[in-house]
């Protein structure tokens, strides 16, 4: 639901000319931004007109018989220029900054809505927090572009046009005379424009380096202390914060020499303007109060045009901002509702792999050639290695990838005709790391299913998960609002409060990657023996590294760099010479020796 703002899609914004897609951006605004341009012009027709009443009032008026008559007309004519002036001033600044913050509104929306729908892969290979920097720190530079920069832009156009033409209006050959500089002055703020464009790019790419960095550390902030890494980290924050100091100090720079030179060529112009107004008036050329509004209108024409490469310099960085979070939005969304086979009913669970092969990345295959069939309601259990492939290969079933070559069928029918949200509807995960959002117990509990669920069917979820006992233990119990990521529940809590997730949604394809692994034996039998009522009607892939954990599977998959490398059951597999039965005699010496230790110290 979108609130205070329409939500358009902004796709239509990506453009190959960054003006055209700026212009588009404005959509639905574009009456309030005219207003303000209007209201821009009318303000700086109005400074004009002081200066030419201000020659008006000392050639005209200034020492004539109707001075007593005329000074409160004039002075009239005056308040009320400023009266208009002020009143469109206003409303100018007023439109366009509501039009820059409704833009910024949109841009945030819409690119919080577009970070929802990327596919894992993007989500991957980008840092959070560069993202975090665009959508915030990048989106602020493009209101600021709209709202100040664009607008200051204008008002120096019309400025100067508008002052040209009260300086034709006086004298025309002093009026070319006076405009001189400005091609200078505009050619140089274009040289600076594009050094420092680079320079801002740099810089803002490298505060989101640092951004990242400090969201990593915050989020780690228990492992840096656990294991004393302190200095490590400050060390590493101060050489990116060095780096981005570097970058700043050059993109000052780049500004310290632009204000000089700009400073020089436009005060020379100036004060040659002055020169040749005064010789044409001692000449006769020009009047005393054409000279007198001469020298006003010249400080308004030659002080905007340097103040256009301040906002030509500042206007870059708005554009380099635009860039970036052009650079988001112009990644496809994952196409979630496509699919051309979308059953009433849910799915039955028979899954079959032919031949499948996967790679992240194209020459580097990750799973190999894999076969395999699960019949509905079978358990299939994966063992291996960490990096063999396990948790890629169910990664596929839900396709948050799709497979490079082979097939996969769900109930008979290619993986690929089914729509994502169809797959996603209808599979459970409980992932390795287990992730908790900054809410209740029961609202994170909830959050699976996306609507309103009764206490009853909660508490049966967090039964199933052996979490429940946990949870009345807590003060607030189900209400007990968990810290950020979880923090205030220990690993093994965390990681059944996910599975009851993941149970609550009651899905008919349930993925437990690794899912008892920060639990205790005990309360890992306890998990599994409630799972094991659970998946009687569930097609089940379980991931683990414990033996006891994928003993009761109807299937055992043993990979090893990518391909199953052992198939069968538990009871199969340990009549096999391989990597399951040196797995097994591993772990059971291990559990013997723990056990005849307990024994000792139980006897002392």
């Amino acid at each position: 639901m979108q609130t205070g703002s329409e939500f358009i899609d902004l796709k239509y914004v990506v453009s190959q000319s960054r003006w055209r897609g700026l212009w588009r951006l404005l959509q639905g605004q574009y009456a309030a931004y005219g207003a303000a341009a209007l209201s821009l012009g009318i303000s700086a027709l109005c400074r004009s007109s002081v200066y030419l009443l201000l020659g008006y009032f000392i050639d005209n008026v200034l020492g004539t018989a109707n001075f007593s008559r005329q000074v409160p007309l004039v002075a009239l004519c005056f308040i009320g220029l400023a009266i208009v002036q002020g009143i469109f001033t206003y409303l100018s600044g007023s439109l366009s900054g509501r039009t820059g913050e409704r833009v910024a509104q949109r841009l945030r929306n819409y690119l919080y809505d577009h970070l929802q729908r990327l596919s894992f892969a993007f989500h991957d290979k980008t840092k959070t927090g560069e993202l975090i920097q665009k959508v915030t720190s990048d989106v602020d530079a493009v209101r600021k572009f709209i709202a100040q920069e664009a607008v200051e832009f204008g008002r120096i156009i019309m400025l100067f046009f508008m002052n040209f033409g009260v300086l034709i209006y006086i004298n025309p050959r002093l009026a070319f005379l006076s405009i001189i500089c400005v091609p200078f002055t505009v050619g140089m703020s274009y040289w600076f424009f594009g050094r420092i464009s680079k320079a801002y790019e740099a810089f803002q790419n490298q505060d989101g380096v640092l951004s990242s960095v400090l969201q990593e550390n915050l989020s780690g902030v228990r492992v840096v202390k656990a294991f004393a890494r302190q200095e490590y980290e400050i060390n590493k924050f101060e050489k990116e914060n060095f780096k981005k100091y570097g970058l700043g100090r050059k993109l000052l720079l780049w500004h310290s020499f632009f204000w000089p030179m700009s400073d020089i060529i436009t005060g020379a112009q100036m004060l040659f303007g002055f020169y040749m107004g005064a010789v044409m008036t001692m000449s006769g050329e020009i009047t005393i109060g054409n000279y007198i509004a001469y020298v006003s209108v010249l400080i308004w024409l030659i002080w905007p045009i340097r103040n256009l490469g301040r906002v030509i310099v500042q206007m870059s960085q708005g554009l380099v901002s635009f860039d970036r979070v052009m650079g988001i939005i112009k990644e496809e969304r994952e196409p979630i509702e496509v699919g051309d086979y979308v059953p009433a009913e849910r799915p039955k669970g028979e899954i079959v792999f032919e031949d499948v092969s996967f790679e992240y990345e194209a020459g580097q295959p990750i799973i190999k050639n894999v076969s395999f069939r699960a019949e509905a309601g079978q358990i299939v259990a994966l063992l291996g290695s960490t990096g063999s492939g396990k948790t890629s290969l169910v990664s596929l079933l839900p396709r948050f990838y799709d497979y490079t070559s082979g097939r996969i069928l769900l109930d008979g029918v290619d993986l690929k005709r089914y729509p994502r949200k169809y797959l996603r509807d209808n599979i459970g995960i409980v992932l390795q790391e287990p992730f908790l959002f900054s809410r209740t117990i029961r609202e994170n509990i909830r959050y699976s299913v996306g609507r309103d669920v009764s206490d009853a069917d909660i508490e049966n979820a967090s039964k199933a998960a052996a979490v429940h006992d946990v949870i009345r233990e807590f003060p607030g119990q189900y209400d007990t609002l968990v810290g950020e990521k979880g923090v205030t529940l220990s690993g093994g809590q965390k990681q059944r409060v996910t599975l009851a997730r993941t149970l609550l949604k009651n899905p008919s394809i349930l993925i437990l990657d690794d899912a008892t692994s920060s639990v205790d034996t005990e309360t890992e039998a306890e998990i599994r023996g409630a799972l094991k009522r659970l998946m009687e009607d569930h097609t089940t892939f379980i991931i683990a590294h414990r033996i006891q954990s994928v003993m009761m599977a109807d299937m055992i998959l043993v990979f090893d760099e990518g391909r199953i490398v052992q198939q069968g059951t538990h009871e199969e597999l340990l009549k096999q010479e391989g990597i399951y039965r040196k797995v097994f005699d591993i772990q059971t010496m291990i559990e013997e020796e723990v056990q005849r230790e307990v024994a000792s110290v139980s006897g002392n």
